[in-house]
C-alpha cells in the first residue's frame, strides 16, 4: 500500500474497544444477542464484544450478575493485529504486528518487536528483540535487524518515501534508519548508528552519523553469519 491508500485504509477503519467481561451469577435462561460472543453455564459467563455493546448488556442484566470484571488491552484502536497463526513465520510472544503487514516465509519476529502497517519482512529475515519496524518499510530476504534498532516508518506527509533495505543486511543493534533511506544488498550497520543516506551495496558503515568504513571482507563475513537452523 501507498501512503495514500494508508491514510485511506485509516480513516474507514471503525475504532474498537473490544473487551473481555467474566460474570459470575445466576445465567440458567440468558439470551446472548449476536453481536456478543458468550460462552455460559449455569453459574458463570465470558463475554467478548465491542465495550458499548457488551456494557449495555451488563447494565440490562444486573438483576443476574453478581460480580464481574472487564479486560481489555487496547482503545478505539484503528488497526488490529494481524492473524499470525495465518503466516509461515516463528513469531515469539511479546511482538506485535499490525494489520496488512506482509511477513513471508521463515521470517523470525522475537520478543517485544513492533511492526507497522504497511512493512514488508522478506523471507528468513529476523527482527530481533524490541527493534521497531515503521510503516512502509521495506526489508528484503536473509536480513537481520538487531535488537532495539528503528527502521523510520512514514505514512505522512504522503510525499515521503518509504525505508528499503534489500537481500543479506545487517543493521547493528541501537541503530536508527531514518525515512527515505535506501540499503543495499549486503550492507553491514553498525551498532548504534544513525544512518541518514543511502548506503552502498557490500558496504560497511559505523557512527553517529553513519559513515562508510570499508567494502565487506572475510573478517566481516565471519562476524555476520546468519544461521538457517534459526528459521
Amino acid at each position: 500500500m501507498d501512503a495514500t491508500n494508508l491514510i485511506d485504509y485509516i480513516k474507514k477503519q471503525k475504532k474498537r474497544t473490544t473487551v473481555k467481561v467474566y460474570c459470575s451469577g445466576r445465567f440458567d435462561a440468558l439470551v446472548i444477542p449476536k453481536d456478543i460472543k458468550g460462552f455460559a453455564c449455569s453459574q458463570f459467563v465470558i463475554l467478548i464484544g465491542e465495550y458499548e455493546e457488551v456494557q449495555k448488556f451488563i447494565n440490562s442484566h444486573q438483576q443476574f450478575i453478581d460480580d464481574y470484571y472487564i479486560e481489555y488491552n487496547h482503545h478505539h484502536t484503528a488497526i488490529p493485529l494481524l492473524k499470525y497463526y495465518e503466516t509461515n513465520a516463528r513469531i515469539e510472544p511479546g511482538a506485535i504486528i499490525r494489520e496488512n503487514v506482509t511477513i513471508c516465509d521463515q521470517a523470525v519476529i522475537l520478543m517485544g518487536a513492533v511492526i507497522n502497517i504497511g512493512a514488508y519482512i522478506g523471507e528468513k529475515t529476523m527482527i530481533d528483540m524490541n527493534a521497531v519496524i515503521g510503516s512502509r518499510a521495506h526489508i528484503g530476504r536473509n536480513c537481520h535487524i538487531s535488537a532495539g534498532a528503528v527502521i523510520a516508518g512514514v505514512i505522512e506527509p504522503v510525499s515521503a518515501k518509504g525505508v528499503i533495505i534489500e537481500d543479506n543486511v545487517i543493521v547493528g543493534a541501537n541503530s536508527v534508519v531514518l525515512e527515505g533511506v535506501h540499503i543495499h544488498k549486503n550492507a553491514v550497520i553498525g551498532a548504534g548508528c544513525v544512518v541518514c543516506d543511502d548506503v552502498l551495496e557490500n558496504a560497511v558503515y559505523v557512527g553517529n552519523k553513519a559513515k562508510f568504513l570499508k567494502y565487506r571482507d572475510e573478517l566481516t563475513n565471519k562476524k555476520t553469519i546468519i544461521s538457517d537452523d534459526l528459521r
